[in-house]
């Protein structure tokens, strides 16, 4: 009984992880409550984090603890990995231009290199970053509805990606042999997103499909968890998120939607670098899924940017994988220092980028 109750309450943390983060607007509300002179919910959040970081700590001491080896990987593949999240960036950059409807590219660089720091330092930094990223944007003279509904568009468009990736790549990967180097593996990586890509614009034109997948999904969500709450109305759900992306995006909805799916092709491929860098090269299915696990890990809100948990879940998801113990601690490690570790000092830089509100007199 008491296992069951905590695989619960494991599965209402993961689906109020997911409403919240949909909820784009609550998100915002959320984080300008939490102010710093809130002494009570800092405390509070301050403890779960450490107790969260206690349990994963064993891991995340062996994951630091590869550092050094990191100087042994050629110039060419960390100069790539760099190369590679700043793509990553770059499409998000972009995406959120085409949503915001003629933003300059400076305040969606600020918002998001502020919003992003924030978000992975801070306890509970989610909703905090989300309002960071929402004043810089108002301060840039845009207007508060619009970038409600553009950032609410952005953020179900880029979160239905990563949590289709699995489902609908594995078709797609499962058929491609082994891949013995870098091009084999960014190969199966683009035929996989590709099958992404062309679901996705399915999702986003037709009722049917989007209607049967929203079915299928409370269908076996209810059945795995059949001592919880029932799950009614998905469908309709997304077909009304859906309704909502269109709405923002409109004519532009195509470059939108190959932006989302390259921005996952990036960053799934610095992951792929890391591993060809320490010589392994797992099946691209399994490493996907590998890779797939750790970005839920990273959006549920027990530590900052799922530090800790991260770790922890891609190593032994990468050692299921068929990868052994010692590269995936050293390739995670790579992947998290290029994509948790490096961006957050930028977030000094889009604090000193981002625009002034200005003064009431």
């Amino acid at each position: 009984m008491e296992d069951a109750a905590a695989q619960e309450s494991i599965g209402d943390r993961v689906e109020r992880a997911i409403e919240r983060r949909v909820d784009t607007v609550g998100e915002i509300d959320r984080g300008e409550q939490e102010k710093p002179r809130s002494l009570r919910r800092n405390v509070i959040w301050l403890a779960i984090t450490a107790v969260s970081l206690y349990l994963v700590f064993p891991s995340l001491v062996e994951t630091f603890a590869s550092w050094r080896q990191i100087t042994q990987f050629q110039p060419l593949a960390l100069l790539l990995m760099f190369a590679l999240q700043v793509g990553v960036c770059a499409c998000l950059w972009d995406l959120q231009r085409v949503a915001l409807k003629g933003a300059t590219w400076r305040p969606v660089i600020a918002a998001q290199l502020a919003s992003n720091a924030l978000s992975n330092i801070a306890p509970g930094g989610g909703p905090i970053g989300a309002a960071l990223q929402y004043r810089i944007f108002v301060a840039a003279g845009l207007r508060r509805n619009t970038v409600a509904s553009s950032l609410t568009a952005v953020n179900l468009l880029v979160l239905a990606t990563v949590l289709g990736l699995p489902v609908l790549a594995i078709p797609t990967v499962l058929t491609v042999p082994v891949n013995r180097n870098l091009l084999d593996a960014a190969g199966a990586a683009v035929a996989a997103f590709t099958v992404i890509a062309v679901f996705g614009a399915l999702m986003l034109r037709y009722d049917a499909p989007l209607r049967w997948v929203g079915t299928a999904v409370q269908a076996v969500r209810n059945r795995l968890r059949r001592h919880s709450q029932p799950l009614t109305g998905l469908a309709q759900r997304l077909l009304h998120d859906r309704d909502q992306i269109n709405t923002v995006l409109e004519a532009r909805w195509k470059r939108a939607l190959a932006l989302t799916v390259g921005r996952w092709i990036l960053d799934f491929m610095t992951l792929q670098v890391a591993l060809a860098a320490v010589g392994s090269h797992p099946r691209p299915a399994l490493a996907l899924m590998a890779f797939c696990g750790a970005k839920a890990l990273g959006n549920i809100p027990i530590t900052p940017g799922g530090l800790g948990f991260v770790e922890a879940g891609m190593t032994a998801l990468l050692a299921l994988a068929g990868v052994s113990a010692a590269d995936a601690v050293v390739a995670t490690f790579a992947y998290r220092l290029f994509s948790y570790w490096l961006p957050l000092p930028f977030g000094l830089l889009g604090m000193w980028l981002a625009p002034r509100p200005a003064r009431t007199t």
